[in-house]
């Protein structure tokens, strides 16, 4: 048995190896096949196709970009801003051709590529053309056409004006029904993320915050069409609030796009203009090949300074370290203690980084770790001028870990504030007694052991306590904010209680410094340092093929075969941090913040 013990060991590290070997090959294949630059000649225009979303970086995940389609990579804000600045700056590029159809993207990001593009079209006297195709617009993909020279669509196809909504599933009944009770404890009337366990709509607070949200959307969108037509505001209220536009015919008829063609007449268009420039025939080339063309070569001078700011990218849910089975990891990694201090430790120890500009998008999550990171934030503030800059949510927990920077900088359109706590705790006695069949019982050393176990209600005396735990925490939130604003507790209790903000609301409150997207951060940390020309040192660092197999390999083998139910858990961070610690308390945002 033990010959046969060790053969079997042997003969699963020689696969492993042989394994990974293979990988690497591949791995050294596909990577080499990647790195020729390609040549452009005049009279090329830029071809962006867009994708359903607009993600502001690129996928983390070094294998699935590895074996990824070269020709589908994702169009990011990143890389439009990178291509848009060598194509203003590169002689061989006569324009740039968006085609695009619905997108469903946090509207932060959609107004600073808008930005971009106008700023392309001023800056370099290019044109911008879009159109698009089966599909068709909607709102928010209409909002970054306002930026084109022209716009075109298909007669026949699809275009929303309709207006825009925020919408939650209240699941108070089927609670009921299933015996379960929510014991919901929260501080703040606006901290409304546990209404859907006892409600059955939104409160009033609720719906004033969310109101409020969905109206400086509408506001922000309408403001660009009728900068773009000519047409008052009033005039496109009336068109959204009569029977819905939905085609580009109605669209055209309204005045809202400039011409009814087909895809193949808009590339005859294209050509005809690039013709008429001087050139003796159009081409293209896509976003993705113009992503490797370098930056000197398409004439764009970079800075010949060593000095740098670094930007630390704080994406996702905040939460507690916790063990995954998974071998790979997630495109959607959330922001935890040690992943953060990693990206600030290295970023504090570049004698060359002047500053470091936080890039917050969050939307909050455990209390304990945000404040973790606020007091790692607030140490290295003490170092290095650090400058938060909002992303398209930073509220709650995010804004919690925000406040610690030097100046906060947020969008039109960040989503933001929600200072407030709340925890929840699930009683399920009747679910597990009456519907189930199925009885607990226990030994304790201490009358208070179970004082909070799903299998039945907590006490008067527990309720209380967990309320002032909740009411302990929302103290001490308040008084950081007020450290940190120059402000009194009184005065940041009237622009908390949970409520949200945008970023202009949230900077009339006190809570936002600077109204501006990542350039404007850039700006502030280089005259907070002191320097007029830097480059830019991003964190984290994407993790490389030879980090995600680097451990050990037989271990990484086995959990590819042996999935968990635990990854269940990371559909819903409150889900994951609550089952890891029912006692959580827990500062996040009271719904999903996608805008319809």
């Amino acid at each position: 048995m033990g010959f046969l013990k060790s053969f079997l060991a042997s003969l699963l590290a020689i696969f492993v190896s042989f394994f990974l070997l293979f990988l690497l090959v591949l791995i050294m294949i596909v990577s080499s096949s990647r790195e020729t630059e390609p040549f452009v000649r005049s009279g090329t225009v830029l071809e962006v196709r867009m994708g359903n979303t607009l993600r502001e970086m690129p996928p983390s995940d070094p294998f699935s970009m590895l074996f990824m389609d070269p020709s589908r990579e994702p169009v990011t804000l990143r890389g439009l801003r990178n291509n848009l600045e060598k194509a203003a700056a590169d002689d061989r590029i006569e324009g740039v051709w968006f085609q695009m159809n619905s997108i469903s993207a946090p509207w932060t990001n959609l107004i600073a590529l808008r930005d971009e593009m106008m700023a392309f079209r001023e800056n370099s006297g290019k044109f911008i053309y879009v159109s698009t195709d089966d599909i068709g617009f909607n709102e928010q993909s209409f909002f970054l056409a306002t930026a084109a020279d022209s716009i075109f669509a298909p007669p026949e196809t699809f275009f929303e004006f309709d207006g825009f909504f925020i919408q939650a599933v209240f699941i108070q009944d089927m609670l009921e029904k299933v015996g379960v009770e929510a014991q919901v404890f929260r501080a703040g009337e606006y901290k409304s993320a546990v209404e859907p366990f006892f409600r059955r709509d939104f409160s009033d607070e609720n719906e004033e915050q969310l109101q409020s949200i969905v109206d400086n959307v509408a506001n922000t969108f309408l403001s660009a069409v009728s900068e773009r037509t000519g047409m008052p505001r009033e005039e496109l209220d009336a068109i959204m609030n009569d029977t819905p536009i939905l085609t580009s015919r109605g669209a055209y008829e309204a005045g809202l796009i400039d011409l009814l063609t087909y895809p193949d007449d808009v590339k005859q268009r294209l050509e005809n203009r690039v013709v008429e420039n001087g050139n003796n025939e159009m081409r293209t080339i896509t976003y993705q090949r113009y992503n490797r063309v370098k930056r000197s070569t398409a004439g764009v001078k970079d800075p010949d300074t060593r000095d740098k700011i670094a930007v630390i990218h704080a994406s996702g849910n905040i939460m507690p370290e916790f063990e995954s089975d998974s071998p790979f990891p997630s495109s959607e990694e959330n922001i935890t203690y040690r992943n953060f201090s990693e990206s600030l430790e290295a970023a504090l120890e570049d004698d060359n980084v002047k500053a470091i500009v936080v890039r917050i998008t969050s939307p909050g999550g455990a209390g304990s770790t945000s404040d973790l990171i606020w007091n790692k934030i607030r140490e290295a503030s003490e170092e290095k001028p650090i400058i938060a800059s909002m992303g398209s949510v930073a509220a709650s927990g995010g804004y919690y870990i925000a406040m610690a920077a030097d100046t906060i900088v947020a969008s039109s359109q960040t989503i933001t504030g929600s200072i407030g706590v709340f925890g929840v705790a699930m009683n399920m006695q009747e679910l597990f007694n009456e519907k189930l069949g199925i009885h607990f019982d226990a030994v304790t050393s201490h009358d208070n052991a179970l004082w909070i176990t799903p299998d039945r209600p907590m006490t008067s005396a527990a309720r209380q306590r967990y309320q002032a735990y909740i009411d302990d925490f929302y103290d001490t939130f308040l008084e950081r904010v007020a450290l940190s604003r120059d402000m009194t507790v009184d005065e940041v209790r009237q622009a908390a209680a949970g409520r949200v903000w945008t970023g202009l609301e949230a900077q009339e409150a006190g809570l936002v410094d600077v109204i501006g997207e990542l350039p404007t951060a850039l700006a502030i940390a280089a005259e907070k340092a002191g320097i007029e020309e830097y480059k830019i040192e991003t964190f984290p660092k994407p993790k490389s093929l030879f980090d995600l197999f680097s451990g050990s390999a037989q271990a990484q083998v086995r959990k590819i075969f042996m999935p968990s139910i635990k990854e269940l858990e990371s559909l819903d961070p409150m889900i994951h941090i609550l089952s890891s610690n029912p006692r959580a308390v827990i500062a996040r945002i009271p719904f999903d913040h996608t805008i319809h």
